[in-house]
């Protein structure tokens, strides 16, 4: 290197540096490389001998391959013009691949004559691994189910994932730039403010269920997590946000609610009328052996009717889709309320057509009758031995009308519909799964109801 080499000086400069660096003459052969660029290449070139570039191989980003005399640092000497930042990669002996900028620069003497040329070189490994870091956790953000995405300390939306366009309805194009207060309730204007201050104070919100409002007007409800964004100095600049959609979890555990409050109320109509059978067996009974007979009659009979009204699991499906007759249910959740020490006397008396009821509809039909018979056996007719309940059936049009009506019981002398589980439960059940409606009329003299079923749900 007779006119740049000779400067020890600065060979020790570019020694020190901690990016790859070398030099050549102006044909190309490598004069000089410090320690860094050894590292790089994974090979030490042959000082006066290797050309152009000390690595085993090269490659263009796209893996292409590279010859050394086709190079960056042979353009620059070929054109001698100094070439910035294009990327090549270079492979080591051992075949790990360096990704890299090269800034080859060639160098004339005073009298403007090409004399050799230097290269820096800098490793963007780390870049690499960071932006494939980057691009992942970018296709992870995209795929995810959940609505995710960020916004600066105004309250604008920065980013907007596929989630956030399937759970709100607006698009990334109409969201970005927007401010999310757009997502708020109208009945929850605090809401923003109060985290975008928190997020300001570097707190996160972890799973906060609130109400959000999609674009279509509707409501929908989530859980939300919102984390504070920090630049490299560490100053919070927005928050990122990832709200997903409770809606399936909230009806899970209403419904799950709702089952243990029918238990509840299953499990306390069960203890009151075994008490009511007591007392209508010690009625018609003279011995304790009358008594202990009579009640277990009523309690088998009490357990037919009980099983009808729960729903067939997968390991009885088969009887699930038996079908029965009204009259013969009706007699089943009738029969422990029966007179007579052998139970057969019944005080409940049907009229009107015998129609077949099928499917689902049995567990529907049975549940009503069980907790019209239930209300009797308690407060109604049926709690006193000179009581009965008169059943008509009819068909009108499209509807089955059932009606119910007790005599001979306890004065009504109030409306004891109230909001009551069984109650409420009836209602449902005649709403959602029978399609009709239910009335009840507190006449002094005992109840009447009117149950209006579409017929089509009975399955006959």
């Amino acid at each position: 290197m007779p006119a740049f080499g000779n400067y020890m000086g600065i060979q020790d400069v570019l020694e020190a540096l901690p990016e790859a660096v070398y030099t050549t003459d102006a044909n190309g052969r490598i004069t000089f490389c410090n320690k860094a660029a050894v590292e790089m290449w994974g090979v030490s070139p042959e000082i006066g001998t290797s050309e152009f570039c000390g690595s085993w191989k090269l490659y263009w980003p796209d893996g292409t391959p590279l010859p050394h005399d086709e190079c960056p640092m042979a353009m620059a000497l070929k054109e001698k013009e100094a070439i910035r930042g294009l990327e090549a990669i270079a492979e080591r002996p051992d075949g790990t691949c360096v990704p890299f900028l090269t800034f080859p620069t060639p160098i004339f003497n005073a009298g403007g004559d090409l004399v050799g040329a230097v290269n820096m070189m800098i490793d963007l490994t780390e870049r690499t691994i960071a932006e494939e870091a980057a691009q992942r956790i970018a296709a992870i953000v995209e795929s995810s189910d959940d609505a995710i995405l960020a916004k600066n300390l105004n309250g604008i939306i920065i980013t907007w994932n596929s989630g956030a366009e399937r759970l709100f309805g607006y698009t990334a194009a109409e969201a970005i730039g927007k401010p999310v207060a757009m997502l708020i309730p109208l009945d929850r204007p605090n809401e923003e403010p109060d985290i975008l201050g928190r997020i300001r104070r570097g707190e996160r919100i972890v799973h906060y269920e609130t109400i959000r409002r999609r674009k279509d007007g509707s409501l929908v409800e989530i859980s939300l997590s919102v984390s504070p964004i920090r630049n490299r100095q560490g100053q919070v600049i927005g928050a990122s946000k990832i709200a997903r959609d409770i809606t399936e979890r909230r009806r899970a555990e209403e419904q799950q609610h709702l089952l243990i409050r029918e238990m509840d109320h299953r499990v306390k109509n069960l203890f009151a009328l075994a008490a009511s059978v007591v007392t209508l067996s010690a009625r018609t009974t003279s011995t304790s052996g009358e008594l202990a007979s009579a009640v277990s009659a009523r309690l088998h009979a009490l357990a037919k009717a009980h099983a009808l009204t729960t729903p067939r699991t997968s390991q009885t499906a088969g009887r699930c889709d038996q079908a029965t007759t009204l009259h013969a249910l009706i007699e089943t959740i009738v029969a422990p309320y029966g007179e007579g020490a052998d139970n057969r006397q019944s005080r409940a008396f049907v009229t009107g057509p015998d129609i077949t009821i099928a499917g689902g509809a049995v567990t529907s039909f049975a549940l009503l009758l069980h907790e019209f018979a239930t209300n009797a056996a308690k407060y109604g007719a049926l709690s006193v031995s000179e009581g009965r309940v008169d059943i008509a059936c009819a068909e009108e049009g499209d509807n089955f009308v059932l009606t119910w009506i007790e005599s001979g019981g306890p004065p009504v002398d109030h409306q004891m519909d109230g909001d009551g589980f069984g109650t409420l439960l009836a209602k449902a059940t005649v709403r959602g799964q029978l399609g009709g409606e239910i009335l009840r009329d507190w006449k002094p003299e005992g109840l009447s109801i009117r149950l209006v079923v579409a017929a089509e749900r009975l399955g006959h």
